[in-house]
């Protein structure tokens, strides 16, 4: 069993002495994991920075073993990463989540052409935390438990949608909400595509994806905890949110 992808390195786990268990999110074979013998070498070590972007080649004798790849690094993505706490910690979110939330060897293809999207803004950080809330919005709607916020969920209408029913992820309008509105969740702007996209506001859509992600996602997954990359890469936007006051 052989065949060749191209993948945005996840994680690195050693193995034995000179090895390393890759997981790899695959373009056509989704979350993938392999052995890769001299992982730790001075040569290679450098390379496997969670983000890299990896041309991966994978043989196994049987389907169901780990197997054995063989890599080359298409694009480092750390220097860019590292120029930036923000992007840093973010890019460690991102990673993370994905390892978190993907099932193994199934093909996601439209999320890793958002998540390779994303990550050539590490350039940009002025631009990501707001590309990274629209990659989560996405990663939601992939695994199942996207939001409805084209109308309001109690008077059908789409305007002045101001919050998110914590239960069924679908907007509420003002109107709608009446008594129940200390209930529901924020509905900024930006989650609507309009709005600034600053910092502030980026952070109080987070902690609405972050319900879903930890009381839906997660909880389907076992009820494991979000992975706390996450929480750091929050802790970071707010200290700069704050900073920028």
């Amino acid at each position: 069993m052989e065949w060749r992808d191209t993948g945005i390195l996840l994680s690195t786990r050693r193995h034995g002495e000179t090895s390393a268990i890759l997981e790899v999110f695959t373009e056509s074979h989704g979350r993938h994991a392999g052995v890769l013998r001299g992982a730790t070498s001075r040569k290679m070590a450098p390379l496997l920075q969670p983000g890299a972007e990896l041309d991966v080649a994978w043989r196994a004798r049987l389907e169901d073993h780990i197997g054995t790849y063989n890599v080359e690094l298409k694009r480092s993505r750390a220097a860019q990463a590292m120029a930036d706490r923000v992007t840093l910690a973010g890019l460690n979110a991102l990673v993370a989540i994905l390892g978190f939330t993907l099932p193994e060897r199934e093909a996601h293809p439209d999320l890793y052409t958002r998540t390779t999207t994303l990550l050539e803004l590490l350039r940009a950080p002025d631009l990501w935390p707001l590309a990274y809330l629209r990659w989560e919005m996405a990663l939601l709607d992939e695994m199942g438990f996207g939001l409805d916020l084209t109308t309001c969920a109690a008077t059908g209408r789409a305007n002045d949608l101001s919050y998110v029913s914590p239960r069924t992820g679908r907007a509420v309008s003002r109107a709608g909400a009446g008594d129940w509105a200390p209930r529901l969740l924020p509905l900024p702007p930006v989650m609507l595509g309009a709005g600034e996209g600053g910092d502030a506001e980026v952070l109080e859509a987070l902690g609405t994806t972050g319900h879903f992600l930890s009381s839906h996602l997660a909880a389907s997954l076992g009820d494991k905890p979000v992975p706390p990359a996450r929480a750091l890469f929050l802790d970071r936007l707010a200290r700069r949110a704050r900073a920028g006051n």
